[in-house]
């Protein structure tokens, strides 16, 4: 498959950021793409979805799997080309904008070039609807195009950790992929020991890995989707008893929850239930 639009540099533009370019490619061992330096004058996400490909970073190969990416800044040198036994599926966009240097330094984006996206499916989601865009209405809608690139990058900032090939990068990335079933399981009562067997490490280093992945401790992570599920259930079953939601989402007791509840909402389960 080969999907790729190509459009419009605007000089001046009102945008935060706009694409450049934007496209998805699978099935193709040839591909293999070489910028020298100043080439390219805009940022580019270079995602796998699936399938392995390799990215030569200052005179060093890299390995890029399932859920990594290479970030580049405008006018780096890059280059990186598919396995031939098993050719990537990549989804990539070159994006620019006046204010974006500074806003991915300030985020640190700078300080390393490869990226594992803790979960996956949103980025790919928001990138497809850019390239469905693209395709459809080509610079017809700029603001449009420019609410969808921001989309994609919004994604990759809150998604984004830095790939690391050494035995901590592993469990790093244990833990990651843990995050989903610990959002869905999230309700059940939150043992450490247990999370942290998963993950193949100490509770202490769980911990650790924990807090420097999401910026949050587990247990906030589980009080956050605890109250995300409550506030769902809060709106689809307007009849069922607080205290019973309180329940349902793991707390122990409806008192517990409401306090829970509007120190982060700024209001209790009912005022919410009757905003909404």
């Amino acid at each position: 498959m080969h999907r790729q639009s190509v459009l419009l540099t605007l000089q001046r533009q009102a945008y935060f950021c706009l694409p450049e370019s934007v496209g998805h490619y699978s099935d193709q061992p040839e591909h293999n793409v070489l910028r020298e330096e100043g080439a390219l004058n805009n940022f580019n996400i270079h995602y796998v979805a699936s399938g392995k490909g390799y990215v030569e970073i200052e005179g060093t190969v890299h390995e890029l799997r399932s859920g990594q990416a290479v970030l580049y800044f405008p006018l780096q040198r890059q280059h990186y080309y598919s396995s031939e036994d098993d050719p990537w599926d990549v989804r990539w966009v070159h994006f620019y904008g006046e204010r974006l240097h500074d806003y991915m330094i300030e985020r640190g984006f700078h300080r390393h070039p490869i990226w594992m996206l803790r979960q996956r499916s949103d980025w790919e989601q928001a990138h497809l609807n850019l390239l469905e865009e693209a395709e459809q209405n080509r610079m017809l809608r700029q603001s449009r195009l420019s609410t969808l690139t921001y989309a994609v990058l919004a994604e990759f900032v809150h998604q984004a950790v830095p790939l690391k090939k050494n035995r901590a990068g592993k469990a790093e990335n244990r833990v990651l992929s843990l995050l989903p079933d610990m959002q869905q399981e999230a309700c059940r009562p939150f043992l450490l020991r247990e999370w942290s067997e998963r993950a193949g490490v100490s509770e202490y280093y769980f911990c650790k890995l924990f807090k420097t992945l999401t910026e949050m401790t587990p247990m906030e992570f589980i009080t956050r989707s605890r109250l995300q599920m409550a506030k769902q259930w809060l709106l689809e079953h307007p009849d069922r008893n607080i205290g019973r939601i309180a329940e349902e989402a793991g707390y122990p007791s409806v008192s517990y929850f409401n306090r829970q509840f509007m120190a982060r909402e700024n209001m209790t389960p009912t005022e919410y239930r009757k905003l909404y």
